[in-house]
């Protein structure tokens, strides 16, 4: 595998509680999958969880260079913790379409967050050849 691509976003979640104040939710749904929104309310820092999600999200599409237009769908993106807790990828819809017409096997994924900022690094892996 190497690397194809390199996608990174920094949130301040205290924007993000706006958006959920001001939307409820409505953003919440739009944004993030059944898993994610369990997955955050699961945790007493709700907020920070979301915040990295959603960063994870901008982080993928930066490194796919579309950016979020046409037909892309933000739950087209879940960014779920595996059994160790660390980040995974998974793809749908039209943002599956673009990795696979790039020849993106798997992304990886790095979340960090705070009260104030979440961050998230994601890089994309194809196949030699």
């Amino acid at each position: 595998m190497e690397i194809v691509a390199h996608g990174i976003d920094l949130v301040d979640c205290p924007r993000i509680e706006e958006m959920i104040e001001q939307h409820g939710k409505r953003f919440i749904k739009r944004v993030f999958t059944t898993a994610e929104q369990a997955y955050a309310e699961a945790n007493k820092n709700r907020i920070e969880k979301l915040a990295g999600r959603f960063a994870a999200k901008e982080a993928v599409l930066k490194l796919m260079g579309t950016g979020w237009r046409g037909k892309i769908a933000w739950t087209d993106i879940e960014i779920i913790n595996n059994s160790a807790g660390q980040p995974e990828v998974t793809l749908d819809g039209e943002v599956k379409k673009i990795a696979d017409k790039l020849g993106i096997k798997h992304i990886s994924v790095s979340i960090t967050h705070t009260a104030n900022f979440a961050i998230a690094s994601a890089v994309a892996l194809t196949k030699k050849g």
